[in-house]
């Protein structure tokens, strides 16, 4: 289905070529003066110079061509040559009947399908998610779902860390503490036990303690550099414990990124792009892609056109490690061989972003990657207190992103049952639907870029732009339909119908803004305008409920048309915050 604004370009462009000026002046835009117009065309503006022609005298050239336009209401040349353009009531209303009959709410489908892979949630094996790993896992999500809203096909895949030293550091510690287990026992042939030797509890706890430890005793960090070997390696036993540590580790990530609708398609870890290294650091060399600076192995990808230093991509280090750009590169040519994506997209850490630049120019340099397949780097801010620092618990340490969930929870719960009699169980599972909207949204309406403070109080508010605001309006929507089939009344009984009042027509030219905010949305991988979008019609849809007594309307038809716009307007809304990875409760 045609955005409104091409229909009403479509008529621009009849109405310029009547008037004998050419169609590329016939562009029309949202009106950034609501209160003179809807819409506004400044075409005659730029063709006065062609024409060598007063703009003004254009500009009332095309509304003469426009005088028998069922597209416009009103349409008004004003000095120095802007044209004026309110839409006709009757092609609004049949608009939105298009709308409402399209199974997708008139947002076209994509008409060639592209396979994108998204990088996001980065979470480490062995260690909690913490605050840190907010912004990748929302951002990401919702990414993912904007891009199959559109119909592409979106994989992704949460690319766990557990590969590094820290898997050295767990397993030497755990030598420490337990050095009878079998793992360690080099002669030992048996079945090693299905049962890993710690809970999640002992694992996150046993991390940190080792990487403490080692910081102060170098001989202790030296035995985990070298149980890390040993694991890459392969050593029997440590493979064993690596799979304890993976399965306990990922079994509690599940758990939490499903807390917060956070789903992957993929659970890969860099180990398994390790396969990949050996061939594609020999492909370098041979190629002559690379070579040796100081020992290392690099591949340079610094650009003429750079105003910065951009430093080598090092591939191996000079003692033959491997680093996290060797592993980002594997990982780039196992998902080529795995699934031909045309795009790659990194939700990451703006401060990384120098990082990627090195690792994506490598990928290209050394055609990791095919000549149309885009790589792109979505870098994001941080995630700040009030104080304007990064966010943290009360007594200044990391907090833990359960904990996070579990006291926002809390804090919608009490809101609940201050305000309404409701069953303790129901309030429980609304709070939990509406504290989500309330992080969600809280990180979304903010461009991913930008620093933003994480205010509870403000991000639970059931007032201003919020996710409880959002959902609150919907509920609010719910009701009355609601209360409109229990009066024996069927939705879809009538169609909308034209606008009676301003603040309904306001209404109507926010809905007919959807398609096009979805495909802007995803093409600029801004899910907060999306944020913007329904706050404004959430807004329009108050302003029109405050000044309209709907349900005890006595003209029938309107009523019932009223309940038809209704519907639609929970729907967009609807489909909008599900894009966005939360979900309405039928009563709040």
């Amino acid at each position: 289905m045609k955005k409104i604004i091409e229909r009403i370009n479509e008529e621009m462009i009849k109405a310029f070529t009547k008037a004998g000026y050419d169609a590329e002046f016939a562009k029309a835009t949202l009106s950034n003066r609501p209160d003179l117009c809807e819409y506004q065309c400044n075409g005659a503006m730029a063709a006065a110079k062609r024409y060598k022609k007063a703009p003004i005298l254009i500009a009332n050239d095309v509304v003469s061509a426009l005088s028998q336009s069922n597209v416009f209401s009103e349409v008004n040349a004003v000095n120095p040559g802007f044209i004026n353009l309110r839409l006709h009531p009757e092609f609004l209303a049949s608009y939105l009947r298009a709308m409402q009959a399209d199974e997708n709410l008139s947002v076209e489908k994509v008409k060639n399908p592209k396979t994108i892979m998204i990088d996001y949630g980065g979470a480490n094996v062995a260690k909690p998610l913490h605050v840190g790993h907010l912004r990748s896992a929302i951002i990401g999500e919702s990414i993912k779902r904007m891009g199959r809203f559109l119909g592409h096909h979106m994989i992704g895949d949460v690319h766990l860390g557990d590969w590094g030293l820290q898997m050295g550091l767990i397993i030497t510690e755990l030598k420490k503490r337990q050095p009878d287990l079998v793992y360690f026992d080099e002669t030992y042939e048996g079945e090693y036990p299905k049962e890993a030797p710690f809970t999640i509890s002992e694992l996150e706890e046993i991390y940190p303690t080792a990487n403490a430890y080692a910081k102060e005793h170098p001989e202790f960090k030296e035995e985990a550099m070298h149980a890390t070997y040993l694991l890459q390696k392969g050593s029997r036993g440590y493979v064993a414990l690596w799979h304890h540590i993976l399965e306990v580790s990922i079994a509690d990530l599940k758990k939490n990124y499903s807390n917060l609708d956070v789903t992957f398609d993929l659970w890969k870890k860099e180990s398994d792009a390790q396969p990949y290294i050996p061939e594609m650091v020999q492909y370098m060399k041979d190629n002559g892609y690379a070579h040796l600076d100081d020992g290392a192995l690099v591949v340079d990808v610094k650009e003429e056109t750079d105003t910065k230093e951009i430093p080598p991509c090092m591939i191996l280090k000079s003692d033959g490690a491997s680093l996290y750009n060797t592993t980002d590169l594997a990982t780039i040519v196992e998902r080529m061989k795995l699934f031909h994506p045309d795009e790659i997209i990194y939700v990451v850490d703006k401060r990384q972003e120098l990082y990627f630049t090195q690792v994506f120019r490598c990928a290209r340099k050394t055609k990791l990657v095919e000549e149309d397949t885009e790589l792109k780097f979505l870098g994001f801010g941080t995630m700040n207190g009030k104080d304007g620092k990064p966010f943290k618990t009360r007594d200044g340490g990391v907090m833990r992103l359960e904990r996070l969930l579990s006291e926002i929870n809390e804090e919608m719960y009490k809101k609940i049952i201050e305000n309404h009699e409701i069953d303790p169980d129901e309030a429980r599972k609304t709070a939990e639907i509406v504290a989500l909207s309330a992080i969600k949204y809280g990180d979304l309406s903010n461009q991913a870029s930008k620093d933003y403070i994480f205010d509870v109080d403000r991000f639970t508010s059931f007032e201003g732009n919020t996710g409880p605001y959002i959902l609150y309006t919907i509920v609010r929507i719910k009701s009355i339909l609601n209360r409109y089939q229990g009066l024996g009344k069927k939705l879809g009984e009538e169609i909308i119908g034209i606008p009676w009042n301003e603040s309904e027509k306001a209404m109507m030219l926010e809905i007919v803004k959807f398609n096009q905010v979805m495909e802007t949305a995803y093409e600029e991988l801004a899910p907060h305008k999306i944020c913007s979008y329904i706050y404004d019609l959430a807004n329009a849809f108050n302003r029109f409920y405050h000044e309209t007594k709907i349900l005890s309307e006595e003209d029938e038809k309107k009523r019932a048309g009223w309940i038809q716009l209704l519907v639609l307007t929970k729907d967009v809304l609807e489909n909008c915050i599900q894009v966005l990875g939360f979900s309405s409760p039928e009563r709040m």
